[in-house]
């Protein structure tokens, strides 16, 4: 019999739950079951059903065990193996070294582009590439995948990255879930959804381009075309106004012009706003008049509906809401989209911050297709990027404008190393693999934008074959490169306790007696009563885009400064000069038309978290087994497409192949693609995002995930 004893962790993927974990460890070599740490205030027991079966992927046969060099094609594919021959660990580190400084003694520094994002998000393995970056000189990253519009958008309103402390949805008699599915996404919100129901009898609406999971729970739905929240938060305060269920008062003492508001809004009706949204005008009146009957309104804003050429504008007017109604002198009222501006950690020694120039251009990560394929614009005047370093993502699968992306990729010029779990897409374009460890096989410290506590996660088992974790890569590519920093003599844990040090947060010792660390904020101040972030301490109704600031510390001026020739990263400058600066609908999504007739969104799956968890069984069995569309049974009928036919799905970047999945879940006019498969479980073998642009979204850049228009047609 197998000896089990319960450890704990923390989840390290990318999703605002951050959940702690109970571990099963089988024998010290195996894990069993993972549990929601219930001890937790915010995980309270409940993860979701994929991290549940976190043993599938940890033990999963095909994960990379074994650094690799590319003998075949790019692309090629690892399963019949003649793409790849074995070698070790001194050898890849040794070769790669030896690209990177050949690439930098012939083009400079800026040559080499370590590229990464959020397949962890813990703080030491993630971040501590940017340590070899700013120690080396290499060209900086734009981190725009994910949220550079939503939180611009929230900035631009508040002045700081957080809100209302999550467990006050238990305190809350209206909830509403706009732009996110966290029945798939944040399970945890449903726990505590579900304890405001029963508690306190709250209501739940739900605004969403779609029927999802979570607006099948709802008691007020509100499916709108895509790109159109900001037509109905406009239109929900104008009700406010009118019908006298605007709290002056607080807005006379919290927020910067409500007159001039009041006055914008007079013409922005609920009939103006049904136009647009697809919902009917006695609709949007009915959810005005909930939220204006209820002091305790909670938003819980997401990310989904950001992703959209107008997303930063359509976050600002739904923020707006809740400082028309004055939600957020209650308890249980407010807003919350992320609390990940609470935690202020010195990440000096982990990201090498005390080496950081500022000088050095910064590329557009949603841009790698054109900066790979040499776009001048794209690359800021300076050299090509000509080898790169990759980890804890996959751009060939999840980058926008993949045919670009591909394109880029097979440059024989370009060295690429991945550092990886799996033979990923990306890892099947590289000229060296190597082998990953997962976050029970090494050390780290996590934050949570969906609730308020700093999370450790230490090493429960040793990794399997040669895999090794992102800290021993960045050391010994350091040593090999010549890069000098305190940080490369530092170990994972040596690291965490430096950092937690500097930032005025205990020590390793401490958050080791304690799992976690509650950085939560008074009352007062997580509610802004204490004032907003701007520096007049008011909510801004008028947003000033040109001065609003990303997660990065970046704004546009900045973003302009580093342009050429008028342009940024191949397309025009951010021009926030056309943004609305109150809240209004910004009419600048890529909009069906006559070949067109169709807008695509491309949403979270259920079993998928971006492209990981997508090689599990049951993961993809959740999925349908193949990559589907939704579409609604009037858009099917006339096309002469049946429930899971093989079916085509196009614009002017490219085409995809999928199955349909003919539901009254997807609203006329839009069709919903749930999850990122791999290339290779299309037919044809482009996946999605062969459909989603790469534009430059103002203000700040971002991908525009869900705004793309297209055709469907039978394959």
């Amino acid at each position: 019999m197998s000896k089990i004893e319960t450890r704990w962790s923390t989840c390290p993927h990318d999703c605002p739950s951050v959940c702690a974990l109970d571990v099963e460890v089988l024998d010290g070599v195996r894990i069993g079951r993972v549990r929601g740490a219930k001890t937790h205030p915010y995980t309270a027991g409940v993860v979701c059903e994929k991290v549940a079966r976190y043993a599938e992927r940890i033990h999963h046969p095909d994960r990379l065990l074994h650094p690799l060099r590319r003998k075949g094609a790019k692309g090629g594919g690892a399963k019949g193996g003649a793409a790849w021959e074995r070698i070790s660990w001194a050898a890849a580190l040794d070769e790669t070294a030896e690209a990177l400084l050949k690439a930098e003694a012939r083009h400079g520094a800026e040559t080499v582009w370590p590229y990464y994002y959020a397949g962890t998000m813990g703080h030491v393995q993630r971040d501590g590439i940017n340590r070899l970056r700013n120690v080396k000189g290499y060209s900086r990253q734009h981190s725009t995948i994910c949220t550079g519009l939503s939180w611009a958008g929230y900035m631009a309103g508040t002045g700081a990255l957080r809100g209302v402390d999550s467990r006050e949805l238990a305190a809350s008699d209206l909830i509403v879930i706009w732009g996110t599915n966290p029945v798939h996404t944040q399970v945890n919100v449903m726990t505590h959804v579900a304890r405001a129901r029963k508690e306190r009898g709250a209501r739940v609406a739900v605004v969403d381009v779609y029927d999802t999971p979570t607006m099948k729970q709802a008691d007020i739905k509100l499916l709108i075309r895509p790109g159109t929240d900001g037509a109905l938060a406009c239109a929900v305060m104008h009700v406010l106004f009118r019908e006298g269920l605007a709290d002056w008062p607080y807005m006379e003492r919290y927020t910067d012009a409500p007159a001039e508001l009041a006055a914008h809004l007079a013409a922005r009706t609920p009939e103006w706003a049904a136009e647009l949204t697809g919902l009917g005008a006695a609709e949007i009146e009915a959810f005005a008049r909930a939220i204006g009957a209820t002091d305790r309104t909670f938003f819980r804003i997401g990310y989904g509906f950001t992703r959209s050429r107008n997303g930063a504008a359509n976050m600002h007017a739904v923020l707006s809401i809740p400082a028309v109604r004055g939600n957020w002198q209650y308890e249980g009222g407010g807003a919350l989209h992320s609390n990940s501006g609470i935690y202020r950690l010195d990440k000096t020694m982990i990201e090498g911050l005390d080496r950081l120039d500022t000088a050095t251009r910064q590329l557009d990560q949603s841009r790698i297709g054109p900066v790979l394929c040499g776009d001048a614009r794209d690359l800021l005047g300076g050299p090509p990027v000509t080898a790169l370093l990759i980890q804890n993502t996959n751009p060939l699968n999840v980058a926008p404008d993949q045919s670009l992306v591909r394109r880029g990729f097979a440059r024989e010029d370009l060295f690429t190393c991945v550092h990886e779990q799996f033979m990923t897409e990306t890892a099947d374009w590289a000229d060296i693999v190597m082998p990953a460890s997962m976050f029970l096989e090494h050390d780290d410290i996590y934050t949570g934008g969906g609730h308020t506590h700093l999370m450790l996660g230490l090493k429960l088992l040793e990794p399997p074959g040669e895999c090794r974790p992102n800290h021993f890569v960045h050391q010994e590519l350091a040593k090999r490169l010549g890069a000098d920093h305190p940080g490369f003599a530092m170990s994972a844990r040596g690291l965490i306790d430096w950092t937690l040090k500097a930032s005025g947060r205990g020590d390793l010792d401490t958050m080791e007696d304690g799992r976690w660390l509650d950085c939560a904020l008074p009352f007062e101040t997580a509610h802004f009563l204490d004032g907003f972030g701007h520096k007049d301490g008011r909510f801004h109704f008028r947003a000033d885009w040109s001065s609003v600031r990303s997660g990065q510390g970046v704004n546009a001026p900045e973003l302009a400064s580093r342009a050429v020739d008028g342009m940024l990263c191949g397309a025009p400058s951010p021009k926030t000069a056309t943004m609305p600066v109150l809240p209004d609908h910004w009419a600048v999504i890529e909009t069906a038309d006559a070949r067109h007739p169709f807008r695509l969104v491309t949403a979270p799956a259920r079993g998928f978290l971006n492209s990981t968890f997508s090689e599990t069984p049951t993961s993809q069995a959740r999925g349908g087994g193949r990559p589907e569309l939704l579409i609604h049974p009037d858009d099917a009928a006339p096309l002469a497409i049946a429930d899971g036919a093989a079916i085509l799905v196009g614009n002017e970047r490219g085409a995809v192949s999928l199955h349909a999945r003919v539901s009254d879940a997807a609203r006329r006019g839009a069709v919903i693609a749930e999850g990122l498969w791999p290339g290779r479980a299309h037919a044809g073998g482009q996946g999605i995002n062969m459909l989603t642009g790469a534009e430059v979204v103002a203000p700040l850049g971002g991908a525009a995930f869900h705004d793309s228009h297209v055709w469907v047609r039978p394959a």
